[in-house]
């Protein structure tokens, strides 16, 4: 069955979309019988008191409350509201028709687009919307009769009974689950008469954690239209403020948060790029300040031999050995090698790229770009970008070096990297170094089983640094030369690794 005939059978028999006709029965308050399909949300608690909870919601379990917005109308009501339990519903019912007529003759690119679609039946960025309107304060974390309440973690437990998760269940524990949810995601038949026609691309799901309720919204809020992959409004910079306002605490830490940056932005890579670039930043603090202080643990193990100064001279020996005249340094952080290579004899033009603008700002005071001479000015450049996206600014370069750097990243984020780099930019010489894990034993400052680094992601053996490189340079036509730097232990070898490779 073909897509729009799905949601062809959405429009003309969509009970299976229909959590229920109606409000939850034995509301605590009148509740209203919902003659369209509508998306249904409940969070419940068993908290003592339960009914705290409309003291963090700022709705009254006793109230019937509604609010209009420009698709349709929300409804907060509350099925159940005992000192033991207590649940509270968002209901919220999508004129599909209003939609249409509100959108106009060019609201889509094709018309059928405009009457099928699931749109009023799926939870999506209309949720998203009303949550962020009528949970506006409990949002914000806020709450006057029990602010004792707002940053206390309770038991929650969240429903969406109807949920679009585009790319399958999988992708909905991958969001969920690392912010500590236990995540229940049931697919749906696409009709349970005709089993033969598989499941639905939507999900029953359920998120249930001790979390405070302020960060369950903003959770809600942000993951809802990545689970769906859409939004139904334009995107645009100011989508940026409002993605690290409500995920600013957790995103940046979150193993996913580039599939969740480019799916909320939706697929935008500019402004994907730009929101990452912020989100890996320390906020309200001076860059300079921000690195001194990231790498001051680094610094004091590896001070004592001279480390960083020895992996300068040892990447600057093979950039000359390789006879390359254009090199990028790809996370050029500060500039310390920029500076380095422009003053190596033979190199014509030197580029550095790194995700933080704030850091580039910081290489270009330390480079004193604006004060250079126009010749040598000529022969250095520094741009933001992503070292696991495809960017064609990075090709046609003699060499490539990587110093430190994918350490730094998620391991899932490894073959993304490198297919950006060997896969796409295929310079002739590529410089990797990464730290010898094996060789912190011998680092008497730094604390059994730690890494150098805090923001590292892994630290690897010898033998996992030379496995990497082997595959990459069977998969891309390299040649590969391991090396160490620093001093040689006879047991644990050198405390930095290094890999030149050649195509």
């Amino acid at each position: 069955m073909t897509y729009l005939a799905f949601l062809a059978l959405c429009i003309v028999r969509p009970t299976f979309l229909w959590p229920m006709r109606r409000c939850p029965t034995g509301a605590a308050a009148p509740c209203p019988t919902l003659r369209r399909p509508f998306m249904l949300l409940t969070i419940s608690t068993d908290h003592r008191p339960a009914t705290d909870l409309g003291y963090l919601l700022h709705k009254n379990p006793s109230t019937h409350h509604r609010a209009d917005f420009g698709f349709g109308r929300a409804h907060v009501v509350y099925p159940e509201a005992s000192p033991e339990r207590c649940t509270a519903a968002v209901v919220v019912d999508v004129d599909p028709v209003g939609l249409v007529r509100r959108r106009g003759p060019r609201g889509s690119d094709f018309s059928l687009g405009q009457y099928v679609n699931d749109r009023p039946y799926a939870t999506s960025s209309f949720m998203s919307v009303v949550l962020g309107k009528v949970f506006s304060t409990a949002m914000a974390g806020r709450s006057k009769e029990r602010p004792e309440l707002v940053e206390q973690a309770i038991p929650l437990n969240a429903r969406l009974p109807v949920t679009p998760c585009r790319g399958g269940e999988e992708v909905a524990h991958r969001l969920f689950e690392p912010l500590g949810y236990e995540v229940t995601a049931q697919a749906i038949p696409l009709d349970l008469r005709f089993a033969e026609w598989g499941d639905s691309q939507y999900v029953d799901l359920t998120l249930t954690a001790t979390v405070t309720l302020k960060g369950l919204l903003e959770h809600l809020f942000v993951l809802l239209p990545v689970l769906d992959d859409d939004k139904h409004y334009w995107v645009g910079p100011d989508e940026i403020d409002k993605l690290l306002r409500r995920g600013g605490d957790w995103l940046s830490e979150h193993p996913e948060r580039e599939l969740i940056t480019r799916r909320y932005l939706r697929h935008d890579r500019q402004l994907a790029r730009e929101a990452l670039s912020r989100l890996t930043e320390e906020e309200l603090e001076d860059p300079e300040e921000a690195e001194a202080r990231y790498d001051a643990q680094e610094q004091a193990v590896e001070k004592p031999i001279n480390l960083n100064q020895q992996r300068l001279d040892a990447v600057l020996r093979a950039v000359r050995a390789s006879g390359a005249c254009r090199v990028l340094d790809l996370g050029c952080g500060e500039g310390k090698l920029v500076g380095e290579l422009l003053r190596a004899q033979g190199i014509e033009r030197v580029v550095g790229m790194d995700v933080s603008v704030r850091m580039l700002e910081v290489a270009a005071r330390r480079l004193h770009l604006d004060t250079m001479a126009p010749s040598q000015r000529a022969r250095v450049d520094l741009f933001q970008g992503s070292l696991t996206y495809r960017d064609a600014r990075l090709v046609g370069f003699d060499a490539a070096v990587v110093v430190e750097v994918i350490e730094h990243l998620d391991p899932s984020r490894l073959g993304s990297f490198e297919r950006a780099v060997f896969g796409y930019a295929r310079p002739s010489t590529v410089i990797v170094t990464t730290p010898n894990v094996e060789y912190n034993a011998r680092f008497v400052s730094l604390p059994a089983g730690a890494f150098r680094h805090r923001d590292h992601r892994f630290e690897w053996t010898r033998a996992e640094f030379a496995n990497w490189c082997e595959q990459i340079s069977t998969r891309h036509g390299y040649t590969v030369v391991p090396s160490g730097i620093g001093p040689e232990d006879a047991t644990v070898g050198a405390p930095t690794q290094m890999a030149v490779f050649s195509r």
